[in-house]
């Protein structure tokens, strides 16, 4: 085998790894249209995507949780940067949990549970929302008190339905 055959192979096979790689995770973490559940998880009923609801409050940034530190709460487990924030949320999970299931805000006031990026969040009046991209939370944050007021309204009639069954 040549050189150049030589750095060619190891150039798709580098390829293929950083494809996958990239692929994998966005899978793991996906939610489930289908799912009448309140609280938006992935496959393995993670919420937030692994992300630490309390890092939010806290570090004032999205943080990865580690499975090492998780508690369940409401059907759903949640996963933790330390022990010390996993303990906060276990004393006051509905401080730290996000509103409407995770579910992206301006979705549901838009009667859709679409899902929530852990990237578009805002910490408003003491409570955690999620957007489904940074675009659409433009729009909602043009009209939080109307935004939450419609999501207020359709949440209790939404949350039990399939994303799918909203589209």
């Amino acid at each position: 085998m040549n050189a150049k055959t030589l750095r060619t192979s190891l150039l798709a096979v580098t390829t293929a790894i950083a494809l996958t790689a990239a692929i994998v995770p966005l899978a793991a973490h996906a939610y489930d249209e289908n799912s009448t559940a309140a609280i938006n998880v992935d496959a393995k009923g993670v919420g937030l995507k692994g992300h630490d609801p309390v890092a939010y409050f806290s570090a004032g940034a999205p943080t990865a949780g580690k499975a090492e530190f998780s508690a369940a709460h409401a059907g759903v487990t949640y996963h933790f940067a330390s022990a010390a924030n996993r303990d906060a949320f276990k004393a006051d999970p509905a401080k730290y949990a996000p509103q409407y299931g995770g579910f992206c805000a301006m979705g549901v006031a838009l009667e859709k549970k679409l899902d929530g990026d852990p990237n578009a969040w805002r910490i408003l009046d003491g409570k955690l929302y999620l957007n489904v991209n940074k675009d659409v939370q433009k729009k909602w944050l043009e009209d939080v008190p109307g935004n939450n007021k419609k999501a207020d309204i359709n949440w209790p009639q939404i949350k039990g339905k399939t994303p799918k069954s909203l589209a």
